[in-house]
């Protein structure tokens, strides 16, 4: 039986989000409209993923950990954990990457991290959607190195994507290749495809999820509340359309 997946999507973290879409609010807003794998994926850093771990098992969700990384040439790349004391050691290795800028919060908003309840534990100081001393042939490599996986994000938006940046879909070591709408207008080289919601704000959650063709006992053999298996959910991916008919 078919999973519903979204594997996108920021918390109040990112400067960019609403300050109403905790981890709380996006895992049960997400399980409401029947997602059941989860993706929080802040702006260069996992900071807010620890409560988000402990808000989604008694909601009946699977969760993965990560990052919605930015490369050098300002190319948005999902970062994905099934462990999240993998997810936070990458984030500590990104934050030390990051372009050091302070964030202004009246300017460009606020970067707060909070627990399950809503209570904010501490603010960012660099302003998170800056660029990361980080090639984009050279992430996916790094995010292995700490047991992750990569998927370029939104490659057929004309922002902060491969097209708008590079002009193609490069190749690399990607999972998959998410876009914002399928079939993609976009050539993405034959790698499977996803949709993600990309939320920002809670009216956001679960508007483009996509099927993962795995049963939930197998991506979670563990039970609630267990690390995911990482190996299961590649396999899941990669049995994704892409769309060429290949």
């Amino acid at each position: 039986m078919a999973l519903l997946a979204d594997l996108h999507n920021h918390s109040c973290l990112s400067p960019c989000g609403s300050l109403d879409l905790s981890p709380r609010v996006l895992a049960e807003t997400a399980a409401a409209r029947g997602v059941k794998v989860l993706a929080l994926t802040d702006h260069n850093s996992a900071l807010n993923c620890p409560a988000f771990a402990r808000v989604c098992p008694p909601l009946g969700l699977i969760p993965l950990f990560g990052m919605e990384a930015t490369t050098q040439e300002e190319i948005h790349i999902l970062c994905l954990f099934t462990s999240l004391e993998a997810a936070l050691s990458f984030g500590e290795y990104a934050y030390s990457i990051l372009m050091p800028l302070p964030n202004d919060p009246e300017k460009t908003g606020d970067q707060v991290y909070v627990d399950e309840d809503d209570t904010i534990e501490g603010e960012v100081e660099y302003f998170l959607p800056n660029a990361l001393d980080l090639s984009v042939d050279a992430i996916g490599g790094r995010a292995a190195e700490y047991g992750g996986i990569v998927i370029p994000a939104h490659v057929d938006r004309p922002a902060f994507s491969m097209i708008s940046q590079l002009g193609v879909v490069v190749n690399g070591p990607w999972t998959a290749v998410e876009c914002v709408r399928l079939p993609p207008s976009v050539d993405t080289l034959g790698f499977p495809l996803t949709t993600s919601s990309d939320a920002h704000y809670p009216e956001h959650v679960a508007r483009r999820p996509f099927e993962l063709d795995i049963a939930r006992e197998e991506l979670l053999p563990g039970g609630p509340g267990t690390e995911a298996d990482l190996r299961a959910l590649v396999k899941a991916l990669r049995l994704r359309s892409n769309f060429t008919g290949a």
